[in-house]
């Protein structure tokens, strides 16, 4: 059934079992390259094969033309666990400046509102696709994530880097925020299409020396998702070991000759993705709905903060001119001359201001 969110404010044994279903791959048709994904037809077999007295939230992350992109993660924990805030403050819905899809898709909410999500995605580059690898790297914050902004005035680093050290922090804040949920991974790859010579190496490779097949990083392709499910699992998220799977789809073909339509020549593909469907629902079905967390994303909201970066902006306008805040991070950096980061344009490109810097005339460097 459609989901409802106003159920989330119901007890767990009164509301539907709920899933997130989501399309991983970068592809659609409404931007270059103009066609869609498997993962989107994939995401909508799912959806009508799962049991349609849940709610089935799904969710393309596919490139569309105009609509923003999912922002990266500034790796705000790693100043402090307690400057990065559950769900992210980074940014934040309608921002002009950094338009985000997490927030303008509701993200964290859903993700919070589900009992299991549902990951499908192809292998690209050995490894997830880049919206997957954003939206996961953006999930930082449901491990242990600060969910009182207010306790660090928004996103000050020295309140932050204070309040981690404090026993409030440990006591009160920190939790995995979605710990409890199922995630199932389905990744699929075309083992190189029709671009491998007879030995496993690139037909169009001219150093051959460089690449050794018998090297490649991966026995089982699955893994090339290991890090999304051992986040997930770091935090609390659990991934059934049979949930984890892997399918060659297009192995040997043309690109042109792999799209979702070519899906119906490759049974097998199907039998796979089904099989794994039937078992996602049956372990959801069978571990029982979820009980949220303290913490929660649903019903977070985030407005303009205006006001609360004016004390930021000032920060910022200190740093330019090289007057970072007494004993914080950047002072003690700038005394030992690690950054150089000393400038009143930060955008651009670093080579440029560095080589500014070193030609300058020798009165001018002392």
């Amino acid at each position: 059934m459609k989901p409802n969110d106003k159920n989330g404010t119901l007890p767990t044994e009164q509301r539907p079992f709920r899933v997130l279903v989501i399309a991983g791959s970068n592809r659609r048709q409404y931007n270059c390259p103009g066609v869609d994904s498997k993962s989107r037809a994939l995401m909508l077999r799912m959806a009508g094969s799962l049991p349609q007295d849940w709610e089935i939230d799904i969710e393309d992350l596919g490139n569309v033309y105009g609509q923003e992109r999912i922002q990266s993660c500034n790796s705000c924990v790693s100043t402090s666990m307690a400057l990065c805030v559950w769900p992210c403050n980074c940014y934040r819905p309608g921002d002009k400046a950094e338009p985000d899809l997490m927030w303008n898709l509701d993200l964290y909410s859903r993700l919070d509102l589900a009992d299991a999500w549902a990951i499908i995605g192809p292998v690209n580059w050995y490894g997830p696709t880049s919206s997957l690898k954003l939206m996961f790297d953006r999930l930082v914050c449901m491990n242990g994530g600060n969910p009182s902004e207010e306790s660090i005035e928004h996103k000050n680093p020295e309140l932050a880097m204070m309040l981690e050290k404090s026993p409030r922090w440990k006591e009160e804040l920190s939790e995995n925020h979605l710990e409890g949920r199922t995630a199932g991974f389905f990744c699929y790859g075309d083992e190189g299409g029709d671009e491998l010579d007879d030995a496993g190496s690139p037909k169009l490779l001219k150093h051959k020396q460089y690449f050794d097949p018998a090297l490649e990083p991966f026995e089982e392709m699955r893994d090339t998702y290991g890090p999304l499910v051992w986040q997930s699992r770091y935090s609390g998220i659990e991934v059934p070991d049979h949930l984890w799977h892997y399918a060659i789809a297009g192995a040997g073909k043309l690109y042109s000759e792999n799209q979702s339509e070519n899906l119906s020549e490759m049974p097998e593909f199907f039998l796979q993705f089904d099989k794994w469907t039937e078992d996602f629902a049956a372990f959801v079905l069978e571990k029982g709905k979820v009980t949220p967390g303290k913490h929660r994303a649903f019903g977070v909201k985030r407005g303009n903060p205006f006001l609360k970066e004016i004390p930021l902006a000032l920060r910022d306008i200190g740093l330019r001119l090289g007057h970072p805040p007494a004993n914080s991070s950047p002072e003690k950096q700038q005394k030992l001359g690690i950054n150089k980061d000393v400038t009143l344009f930060p955008k651009g490109s670093e080579s440029k201001r560095y080589y500014k810097r070193v030609n300058k005339p020798e009165t001018e460097n002392k």
